[in-house]
């Protein structure tokens, strides 16, 4: 026989309907975690004060530091996009005294080897980032065709140009619907050493015109160059046109971290505003394509002071750095109140417990026998019964971020039910449980854990079927439980963390957290190992 669970007569107070869960861990972590809810997802939205299309959720500064980590992903791009053969299509004449006009065509060119000696990647203000290359050494080769009136000849060449010279600047932009944009707004490149060697045919003569073909075929290298770096940018923002805006978290919700404008560059630091809104899987809204927002820039270094409205203003004893972090993350209480409104109205904040799902030496067992001595008139009138507990949050959970630690606030319900012999259901009474708890996040490589405390535990009566509830005794003795299990618990399952969703192969390298008023703040190194 399927149990059920007998309508609740709680006045106008609505009925709470049981939830089941497919996988259910021990009922003491299940209760701890939601009264420790607030810290892991925190804060919520009823009334948004904060308007995610103007102000970011999340807000990061890439500072000088992180250029030269930059710098080798943007050499090996420049190297992978010319270490191959390229349409040249040159053609050109020479009128030789005594032997005519000599015309040539070479078709392509093989470049083989790519020397950057001296490389720099700045800052491009208002633009992006500028690569400039000095001392650069290039080897290729070609085949070529000549005529010099009737005779026809074909060979090969090879060229060594010392002393190249590469600038180039990368513009980065947002295409309206979140996504980065890149384009080349602006090559230049010169070499002033050029060795040439003709092969096959006759190369003996070309070999002795060489230096007529030199200032010729500089100049097209040159071009050359730039157009291949055009291409190769090109493809880049052709892939960055189908990045994803968002990441789903889990089964409920999903992240946006589009970007709210173009990102903002001096000569000093890049400033980056991501959405930071987390949603209901299924119910995602596409961003209107709006105009790109202006974000401030001013933003001195080692540490910001002036942030965006959606930020307080950071000061360098915030967070005391030896050196200068390669990245800075912020990360606003509008983030988690977006979890906390998408998880609440998700119904995911509701947990059934039942007599089996608490460790034995949990001081407070779910049975009648256990419960009756909070009620008497539970266990004389149903003797010696499990019992099951339906816990949900009524209202949404609250956070706060301070320096000290993240404080959280759950208002939650209980309602407690009888299991008849007949598996049927029968509500006995229903309570308030509020708590108050403190949390520290950490970071350790990619992993994102933390811990908890509980600060306080609020249990009242709201209805009972079988009489007053002893609710202060049954507050000392919940309290209890979750010092002595719950937390201990909670703090092993976060200290372990979550893996956070950073792209294949790069890592955080000495991460460091800073609660501020308002938000929190992550410092960190970057680590690329393929």
């Amino acid at each position: 026989m399927v149990g059920s669970a007998t309508p609740v007569m709680w006045g106008s107070l609505p009925a709470c309907h049981a939830f089941r869960c497919q996988h259910r861990p021990r009922g003491a972590t299940w209760l701890c975690l939601l009264l420790l809810l607030p810290v892991c997802v925190p804060a919520t939205i009823t009334n948004p004060s904060i308007n995610p299309s103007i102000n970011p959720g999340i807000k990061a500064w890439l500072t000088r530091r992180s250029l030269e980590f930059g710098r080798r992903f943007g050499l090996e791009l420049f190297q992978s996009t010319l270490q191959k053969e390229h349409e040249l299509n040159l053609t050109g004449s020479y009128n030789i005294p005594l032997l005519g006009t000599l015309t040539y065509a070479v078709p392509r060119i093989h470049i083989h080897e790519l020397q950057m000696n001296d490389s720099a990647l700045d800052f491009a203000e208002d633009v992006g980032v500028r690569l400039t290359v000095q001392r650069a050494q290039i080897q290729l080769s070609a085949d070529w065709a000549a005529r010099l009136g009737a005779i026809q000849d074909s060979g090969s060449v090879e060229l060594h140009m010392r002393d190249l010279a590469v600038a180039a600047v990368l513009a980065v932009s947002e295409d309206g619907g979140g996504r980065p944009t890149v384009w080349s707004a602006g090559c230049d490149t010169g070499g002033t050493d050029l060795q040439m060697e003709f092969h096959r045919g006759y190369s003996w003569l070309y070999n002795l015109l060489a230096p007529l073909l030199q200032r010729t075929l500089r100049q097209h290298l040159n071009k050359q160059l730039c157009l291949e770096l055009q291409r190769g940018i090109d493809k880049l923002d052709a892939a960055l046109k189908h990045m994803k805006v968002f990441t789903q978290l889990d089964t409920f919700a999903a992240i946006d971290h589009s970007l709210l404008g173009p990102p903002a560059f001096t000569a000093e630091h890049g400033d980056i505003a991501l959405k930071g809104e987390i949603f209901r899987v299924g119910m995602y809204q596409q961003r209107r394509s709006a105009p790109p927002v202006a974000l401030p820039v001013a933003l001195p270094l080692p540490l910001p002071t002036p942030l965006p409205v959606a930020l307080p203003t950071l000061t360098p004893k915030a967070l005391p750095m030896a050196r200068e972090p390669m990245l800075l993350v912020a990360v606003t209480e509008f983030v988690a109140n977006s979890a906390a409104f998408t998880y609440f109205t998700a119904g995911a904040l509701r947990r059934n417990i039942s007599s089996g799902m608490l460790p034995q030496r949990f001081p407070l067992q779910l049975s009648t026998k256990s419960m009756g001595v909070f009620s008497p008139q539970l266990q004389e009138r149903y003797g010696n019964q499990p019992m099951e507990l339906h816990l949900w949050a009524r209202r949404q959970p609250l956070l706060s971020c301070h320096p000290d630690a993240l404080h959280g606030t759950l208002f939650g319900s209980a309602e407690a039910f009888v299991v008849l012999p007949n598996t049927t259901r029968v509500p006995v009474f229903l309570l308030n449980i509020d708590a108050n708890v403190t949390g520290k996040p950490t970071i350790t490589r990619n992993r994102l854990g933390g811990t908890v405390r509980l600060r306080g535990l609020s249990v009242t009566q709201v209805a009972s079927n079988v009489g007053p509830v002893e609710v202060k005794r049954l507050e000392t003795l919940l309290k209890f439980g979750l010092w002595l299990f719950g937390v201990p618990r909670a703090n092993k399952w976060l200290q372990a963390g979550i893996p956070l969703p950073l792209p294949h192969g790069l890592s955080l390298l000495r991460p460091r957290v800073s609660l501020q008023e308002d938000f929190v703040l992550i410092a960190t190194d970057l680590q690329y190992e393929p």
